[in-house]
């Protein structure tokens, strides 16, 4: 197919592809959904091998949220029954972690519901990621508060901070009927300004929200000239008492067409399966590895996960490694870069065609994505089966999925 052929030699470029390419790929059949995946996995192993970073979810500070995000089950309105609570105390975030770190994480992700920090949130967090990184050498810690003020990813910079996550989330076309508290461009400059402060930039996306293949390059496109050097793809856990609750617009095939268009768009940054793959994925999770490098383990911020032994197993029977601590995850050049913007406190070069930042799963008003990663091993579930009516391969499965909370109703302790 020369399409798949032109896509992987411009991956191996770090060449931008057309957007007519980037659409080409949403449209094809299922017929050549595998060839589609195995093109993309040319360029995810050329750029990051078989390995595969585990990231773990601690949310610092559940629910209660002032803004107005549609798909967020912690938004100003939200009656989704999820657990509320305030700050955690440094070494009750530090304890959370170390069990994410004993499953094999890698980063850390800090979350906390809000529209943004305060300056007294900022050292409370600086505090945290301090006791952390004591605890656990060698440890990232990705921040994910919602939008910074000026001087504040300096201050998470210099409290040991390695990256900061803040989702563009959709399009800008589109973004005012998803969110109407904050604007995209509210969203676009918190990134810019961790990138300054020579914080990796962590921005992704969240599909399954009505959107249109155009939407969806949008997206894709912003983030790589946003230089993210993560891109978390959240799929829609559409939670019950939000406005969302009965999108249901994706398919296993779908999702693998997304994640393949971001890997061609995005060839040589961390591209992570985020919330909602259990949900929509599925049984074709390890066929996505062949495209993502990246993964949460356990646990999402408000719904339980797969258990994050099975997602040890899943790597290893798909034949991927889990990346260890002292692998360097982004490409030579994409480190060096970042590793320069560190030392001047700005955001230094941009690699050539790179499409950029650090990913996490974070809402800028609600603190939280579609849903992200936080819980591990025994704390896991999997989503309830139901019986299986006839169906098309196009038809979404709201059957098979009965989203599990973390919260009201369960005996779930915060961060479990």
């Amino acid at each position: 197919m020369d399409l798949l052929n032109t896509l992987v030699e411009k991956g191996l470029r770090r060449e931008l592809p057309t957007r007519e390419e980037a659409l080409a790929v949403l449209a094809t059949s299922d017929d050549e959904l595998l060839d589609v995946v195995a093109a993309a996995g040319k360029v995810r192993r050329q750029w990051f091998g078989r390995r595969v970073k585990l990231n773990y979810l601690v949310n610092l500070k559940s629910g209660l949220c002032p803004e107005d995000c549609s798909y967020c089950s912690q938004r100003l309105g939200s009656k989704a029954e999820i657990l509320k609570y305030t700050w955690l105390k440094p070494d009750e975030a530090s304890q959370a972690a170390a069990a994410g770190v004993a499953g094999g994480a890698k980063r850390v992700c800090l979350v906390a519901s809000g529209r943004g920090p305060t300056d007294r949130d900022v050292e409370r967090v600086g505090k945290t990621i301090e006791a952390i990184k004591e605890q656990n050498e060698g440890v990232e810690v990705c921040a994910c508060l919602g939008l910074l003020s000026d001087g504040q990813a300096e201050r998470l910079r210099e409290a040991g901070a390695d990256a900061y996550n803040h989702n563009l989330n959709t399009s800008e076309a589109t973004y005012e009927g998803i969110t109407k508290t904050h604007t995209y461009a509210d969203r676009v400059d918190t990134v810019q300004k961790a990138h300054a402060a020579g914080l990796s930039a962590c921005s992704g996306l969240i599909a399954g929200m009505g959107e249109t293949d155009e939407d969806l390059v949008d997206v894709v496109y912003a983030l790589r000239e946003l230089d993210s050097d993560s891109v978390p793809v959240n799929f829609l856990i559409p939670f019950e008492g939000t406005p969302l609750a009965k999108e249901w617009n994706l398919t296993p095939q779908r999702c693998l067409r997304i994640l393949a268009m971001v890997r061609f768009v995005c060839p040589d940054v961390e591209v992570r399966i985020a919330g909602g793959r259990e949900v929509h994925l599925r049984s074709m999770q390890p066929l996505a590895l062949n495209i993502a490098n990246s993964i949460f383990l356990g646990d999402y911020l408000t719904s339980e996960g797969q258990a994050g032994q099975a997602d040890l197993d899943m790597i290893a029977d798909a034949g991927f490694e889990v990346e260890g601590a002292g692998t360097t995850t982004l490409p030579k050049h994409r480190a060096d870069a970042l590793a320069a913007a560190g030392a001047t406190g700005g955001c230094g070069s941009k690699a050539s065609a790179g499409c950029g930042s650090e990913a996490s799963a974070e809402g800028a008003g609600c603190g939280a994505h579609a849903e992200e990663g936080g819980g591990c091993g025994p704390c896991g579930g999997h989503a309830a089966p139901a019986s299986s009516p006839a169906r098309t391969a196009d038809e979404a499965r709201t059957d098979l999925v009965a989203v599990r909370r973390r919260g009201a109703g369960t005996d779930l302790a915060p961060n479990a």
